[in-house]
């Protein structure tokens, strides 16, 4: 398994395995498959502008995960957050979710960050596990999805210094 950063010209990889997660896992993102597929080639492209992401590949190429950081609107300049991050079904329990983790911390602290931040969707105990055992503490900060308003998620933050 490879872990590679996506520039804007991967934008059709980033765009496949994204719709993927959401087909596949839709109770656990914030967005919706129907929402992203109306997205245009142009948005993926400002997508991979704005946020740096990292896909998991197979050794035949094929998309396995994905993980983007994003520096948060209203969050600490010294923060850098988690989103999207996501392992296929048949790809998971194999340190993909780890790899994918490890890129963003490293990306994290070379870019000067203290903390990495990510939300868990109630319910999600897969990921939940994952990054409380990849050091991040639950925050007790919780708030509804704008998505399914009967939904919650809570913060967790991994330090860094």
């Amino acid at each position: 398994m490879q872990i590679r950063e996506m520039q804007e010209d991967d934008w059709q990889t980033v765009r496949d395995v994204r719709l993927r997660a959401l087909r596949e896992d839709p109770e656990v993102f914030g967005s919706s498959l129907a929402r992203e597929e109306m997205f245009a080639e142009t948005h993926w492209r400002m997508r991979l502008r704005s946020a740096r992401t990292w896909v998991s590949l197979d050794a035949g190429g094929t998309a396995r995960g994905l993980v983007g950081m994003i520096e948060e609107p209203g969050s600490p300049k010294s923060d850098r957050h988690v989103v999207q991050l996501w392992v296929a079904p048949e790809a998971r329990r194999h340190g993909i979710g780890w790899s994918l983790l490890d890129a963003v911390r490293a990306a994290a602290l070379a870019d000067g960050a203290a903390t990495v931040s990510l939300w868990v969707v109630d319910g999600n105990h897969a990921a939940g596990d994952l990054v409380v055992r990849a050091g991040f503490v639950r925050t007790q900060e919780r708030h509804k999805l704008t998505r399914d308003p009967t939904q919650s998620e809570e913060r967790l933050v991994l330090r860094l210094t």
